[in-house]
């Protein structure tokens, strides 16, 4: 892809990102996350509505009164589960956020490209983890909201999931549908850069060794080789070397002298 395609990418990933943390922040506080009515007339319908902070109640005259759990220790660990969820999908969400514009190729601060790509692709895992967490919450607290309500012997107060709930779904929606486009775009440029430094040294590295082996080789092929035995050579003296050579000289000739006789003779015989 070309650099700017992927920088409009970006940004539109951490546009969507950046919405659903939004939209997930503005749940924590609001009461809506489950309610319920009593009251059959109009005038003496009474609303309850809760949220992981707080219980309130509210009458036809718009009055509201909301009220705090009044002790941790009493709650639930569904609750205390649920906030811990809730806490973590926000954390995440803002240092997601941070190391987005620290990695995007628009801002220009992380550096070299490969590093931009990097910081961009930890920025995506981090939202991914704020996504899930936050879809975590939400679909526990709408299960667990719809199985007392189908129940027939949960005998307390039945609710009915509220528009809290409804939102953190789109919310955590957004995020993960951002997160896992710009976790593709980054780690594809990122992780393939990676990818091609371990290919190069791997290729450095075996060439050495194959070059360090046939050094070795050469060396034990020199190291090897049969001594060869010094051989002697026995040259006769200088005047031993001219006697002989009047020697044959001598005999030489008088072959010489005799084989041409030896020829006239035939010679004269033949004319005869």
């Amino acid at each position: 892809m070309k650099r700017t395609v992927i920088m409009y990418m970006e940004i539109g990933c951490f546009i969507c990102c950046l919405c659903g943390w939004i939209l997930n922040c503005s749940t924590l506080a609001t009461e809506y996350w489950n309610f319920s009515e009593i009251g059959e007339a109009v005038l003496t319908t009474v609303n309850y509505f809760s949220n992981l902070w707080m219980d309130c109640v509210s009458d036809t005259t718009g009055v509201s009164d909301c009220k705090y759990y009044p002790s941790m220790m009493d709650l639930p660990v569904f609750l205390h589960v649920c906030r811990a969820l809730a806490v973590v999908s926000v954390i995440l969400g803002f240092w997601g956020a941070v190391l987005a514009l620290i990695g995007m190729k628009c801002t220009k601060i992380g550096g070299s490209e490969l590093a931009n790509a990097r910081v961009t692709f930890a920025a995506a895992l981090t939202y991914m983890a704020s996504g899930f967490s936050g879809m975590i919450l939400y679909s526990w607290w709408g299960q667990r909201t719809r199985a007392q309500y189908v129940d027939p012997n949960y005998k307390p107060q039945k609710f009915e999931i509220g528009a809290a709930v409804f939102i953190g779904w789109g919310g955590s929606s957004l995020i993960i549908a951002g997160s896992a486009v710009m976790c593709y775009i980054s780690g594809k440029e990122g992780l393939r850069s990676s990818s091609n430094k371990r290919q190069q040294s791997t290729g450095s590295y075996i060439t050495s060794q194959s070059r360090r082996s046939y050094v070795t080789t050469q060396t034990r092929r020199t190291y090897m080789m049969p001594i060869s035995k010094p051989t002697t050579v026995i040259f006769p003296p200088v005047s031993q070397l001219g006697r002989e050579s009047k020697a044959t000289r001598t005999q030489r000739t008088h072959k010489a002298h005799t084989m041409t006789g030896a020829s006239v003779r035939l010679n004269m015989d033949s004319y005869v």
